[in-house]
C-alpha cells in the first residue's frame, strides 16, 4: 500500500475573487505568489508547499480540486493504480499538471464526485520560521468533508490512497492521517460538501492574536475558541466573505505509528469541545446546515 505524503492545497471558486483574495491575504496571512490563468495561488509562510490555496471567480461558490502530493512518479503511480482499484473515476492519467511549477500526477473524482490530485513535484517554497506575534498560518492543516456514506469515503480514502485511521468519534466522524499528523482528512455524515478547511498556527497564544485580528477586521468567530478531544487541536473557525469555512488550529496531536490505537470517542459537548469555551461565547454555533457542493463531477479546467 502506497500513501500520500500530505494535503498540499484546496482550489475554490468564489463569486467575489476580489474579497476572498483580500481576506486570505491581507487579513487571514497568506501570502500570494502566482497568479495565472484567472487563478490566484497562496502560500503558507512556514512550510515548503509551493502553494496551499487556489482562488478563482465564478458565479456559483464550489469546490474545484484538492491536492495531496507523493513522494515520487513511482508512488504516483502506484496511487494511480490503487485509486483504479477502488473505483475512482479517473479524469486524467499520470502527466504533466496544469498550474505553477513542474508537477506530475493525475486527477480523478472520489466516490462523492469531488475533483482530486495526486502530484509529486520537486519545487519547494523557502519557509521561515514564523515569529511570535505574527499569528499568521504555518501551513494548510486538514480539510473535513461531509459525505452521504461517510463510512464507504473512509474506506475509499484508506484503499485509494493509503490513509490510515487516527479515532472515530462515535460512528459518525472519523479522522485520517497520511503522515504524522493525526488528521489531514476527516470525514462527517451529511450532503456531499466541504465543511471546511484548517490552517496551523504556532500555538494557542497565536490563535487567539489571530481571533483578535480577524475581530479588528470585522471578520465574526462562528465558534470557538476551544480545544478539540480527537486530535487535542484547539479551534477557532471563521467565513470567509463568500461563506467558505476556515479554522485556525494549533497543537495537532503527532502519531507514533509504531504504538497508536485507534480510540472511538463516546460524542458529547465534551468531546468536541473539551474546554467548553467554543458553546458559551454568545451567538457562536459550530457549522451550518450543509448542502452539496456546486463543484461535484466537475473536471477542473
Amino acid at each position: 500500500m502506497v500513501c500520500v505524503t500530505d494535503l498540499q492545497y484546496v482550489a475554490l471558486a468564489v463569486p467575489d475573487l476580489a474579497a476572498e483574495r483580500d481576506f486570505f491575504g491581507r487579513v487571514w496571512g497568506l501570502v500570494e505568489v502566482a497568479e495565472e490563468d484567472g487563478r490566484v495561488y497562496f502560500a503558507a509562510e512556514g512550510r515548503a508547499h509551493p502553494y496551499v490555496l487556489i482562488l478563482r471567480e465564478d458565479a456559483e461558490k464550489k469546490t474545484d480540486l484538492v491536492g495531496f502530493s507523493a513522494a515520487s512518479p513511482e508512488d504516483v503511480a502506484a496511487l494511480f493504480d490503487q485509486v483504479q482499484a477502488a473505483g475512482g473515476k479517473i479524469i486524467s492519467e499520470p502527466g504533466p499538471l496544469p498550474g505553477p511549477g513542474d508537477r506530475f500526477g493525475f486527477r480523478f473524482f472520489d466516490p462523492d464526485g469531488r475533483a482530486m490530485e495526486v502530484a509529486y513535484s520537486t519545487a519547494r517554497r523557502e519557509a521561515r520560521q514564523l515569529q511570535k506575534g505574527e499569528a499568521i498560518p504555518e501551513g494548510i492543516s486538514h480539510v473535513v468533508f461531509h459525505s452521504p456514506n461517510h463510512e464507504g469515503l473512509v474506506a475509499f480514502y484508506e484503499a485509494a490512497l493509503g490513509f490510515r485511521l487516527s479515532d472515530w468519534i462515535g460512528n459518525f466522524m472519523a479522522f485520517l492521517r497520511c503522515s504524522p499528523a493525526h488528521h489531514r482528512v476527516a470525514v462527517l455524515p451529511g450532503p456531499p460538501a466541504l465543511n471546511h478547511i484548517a490552517f496551523d498556527v504556532l500555538s494557542v497564544d497565536e490563535l487567539m492574536r489571530g481571533l483578535a485580528r480577524m475581530h479588528e477586521n470585522g471578520v465574526t468567530l462562528s465558534w470557538g475558541p476551544g480545544r478539540h478531544t480527537a486530535g487535542n487541536n484547539t479551534f477557532s473557525y471563521y467565513l470567509t466573505p463568500n461563506g467558505n469555512a476556515v479554522e485556525y488550529t494549533s497543537d495537532l496531536e503527532e502519531v507514533d505509528e509504531a504504538s497508536w490505537q485507534v480510540t472511538r470517542y463516546e460524542p458529547g459537548p465534551q468531546t468536541i469541545d473539551q474546554w467548553g469555551t467554543g458553546r458559551i461565547i454568545t451567538g457562536t454555533v459550530p457549522h451550518a446546515e450543509m448542502q452539496p457542493d456546486k463543484g461535484l463531477w466537475q473536471v477542473p479546467a
